[in-house]
């Protein structure tokens, strides 16, 4: 199986936004890391409408506040580390509680975090390929992330 996907349109990055969405458990992560401008954000959006978050909450990127939580079918908490510098920061701050939730925690920039991330998490690496497209390359940890997404990716594999 690929660990790796293009999103070749904003329809791809929707659609898997809300497969990851439909596939996500209480308690699950999924890591957001790569080049600035990647789609990180976006992807979010798309997890959050899959998690049923109201239109009202407008999802953005938490870089200033650092974590921000919405109302879903499940507790989304966004979460971006851009502006820490390693995990003590995020250890200092307290943001690894969140890691052990009942709800998702989507986390932007989270190599910042290093150790404190749990083995269990998706982690889903995010290049511009061109000015158009993207690369998403996909680290599955060591939980069940790849059996939930074995379809998905077959399916759209690069």
């Amino acid at each position: 199986m690929s660990n790796s996907l293009l999103l070749l349109t904003l329809e791809d990055t929707a659609s898997l936004g809300r497969f990851l969405a439909d596939a996500a458990k209480p308690g699950d992560i999924i890591c957001l890391d790569g080049d600035l401008g990647a789609g990180k954000t976006a992807l979010t959006q798309q997890i959050a409408k899959g998690l049923q978050v109201p239109d009202s909450c407008y999802v953005t990127s938490p870089t200033f506040s650092i974590l921000q939580e919405y109302p879903g079918r499940m507790p989304l908490y966004h979460m971006d580390f851009y502006r820490l510098a390693d995990e003590c920061e995020v250890e200092d701050l307290g943001f690894e509680e969140f890691f052990y939730l009942s709800g998702l925690t989507v986390i932007e920039w989270s190599a910042r975090a290093g150790s404190l991330i749990p083995g269990h998490r998706l982690q889903l690496k995010m290049f511009i390929e061109d000015i158009l497209y993207r690369k998403v390359v996909i680290d599955f940890g060591n939980g069940s992330w790849r059996d939930r997404l074995r379809c998905y990716i077959k399916e759209n594999a690069s």
